[in-house]
């Protein structure tokens, strides 16, 4: 997401906690009418081997659609919550299960915008963040995936080995659940947004919270990413100093010559050297912290 479009977001008419019902009770397929046409160099990685598709998350009030992927037959998997870019659970983001899935995880994407609108249909990435995105409370998004880590607990996860992972949008909302969840051994956050002013559906930031996490992060960024600033970076990397014991190694990395969105290989913005030593960053810090 643009700096314009964040502060976009940030002035759009706020959303009542407390809304009810779900409008996508189903994942749709393919990728987001806002991100067409996809890139040549799209990675597509197959589902063998593995139990793939669309599950159904118990909630207070419903059930919420997500992919699952997995190795087959297998239980006690070493889980990671996968948490939407801001074009929610669309292709990519189910390719990004089965990648996690072909490396031995539980890897789980619930569509944390099922109550405020399917994110697939909106042409324009102003038109998806004026219709749904900016109707999303962060207390709704904490609360599905702590519904997320409990179920898949309950299918065939380990619930001492989970992790979380999460792009833009779910870069933010990865700082976000580290500083919430005592379930957690580790989590990595993509280019998620780390500043931001309060409102009622975004109470704090990410460098507000950066004192209560409870377990380590690793930060991946783009040192071109026009809607994150050198400035918010470095305030994070101090705002670290005071994170807890347990959180005590998380850092950031930034790729110096990377924009934003530099893993999405379906969109321009993609950098394969980085995005490849991200993944592999990725997949190192979740065994050093027992998530593997």
């Amino acid at each position: 997401m643009s700096l314009i479009e964040q502060e976009m977001a940030s002035q759009l008419p706020r959303m009542s906690l407390t809304r009810r019902g779900f409008v996508v009770t189903a994942l749709g397929s393919g990728f987001a009418a806002a991100v067409m046409p996809v890139g040549a160099q799209t990675i597509a990685t197959d589902a063998n081997g593995l139990d793939a598709g669309e599950v159904k998350i118990p909630v207070a009030d419903g059930m919420m659609p997500a992919y699952r992927a997995q190795p087959a037959g297998r239980s006690n998997l070493p889980t990671v919550i996968v948490i939407q870019e801001v074009f929610g659970v669309h292709e990519h983001i189910k390719d990004l299960c089965r990648r996690l899935a072909k490396q031995g995880y539980l890897a789980v994407a619930p569509e944390l915008y099922a109550r405020q609108g399917d994110p697939s249909k909106y042409p324009t990435i102003p038109e998806l963040i004026s219709n749904v995105v900016s109707k999303v409370p962060d207390a709704q998004v904490t609360g599905d995936l702590d519904a997320t880590v409990a179920w898949a607990a309950k299918n065939s996860g380990n619930a001492d080995k989970v992790a979380a992972t999460g792009f833009c949008w779910g870069g933010r909302q990865t700082w976000l659940f580290a500083e919430h969840s005592t379930k957690l051994k580790a989590a990595v956050a993509w280019y998620g947004p780390l500043a931001g002013k309060p409102t009622d559906l975004q109470p704090k930031s990410v460098i507000d919270g950066a004192g209560q996490l409870k377990a380590p992060v690793l930060g991946l960024y783009g040192g071109k990413d026009q809607g994150i600033t050198e400035e918010s970076r470095n305030q994070m990397i101090d705002a670290l100093k005071s994170a807890p014991a347990v959180a005590k190694d998380s850092s950031i990395h930034v790729y110096p010559d990377a924009p934003h969105g530099f893993n999405a290989d379906y969109r321009p913005s993609y950098v394969k050297a980085d995005a490849e030593d991200g993944w592999a960053k990725m997949l190192a810090f979740f065994k050093a912290h027992g998530v593997a």
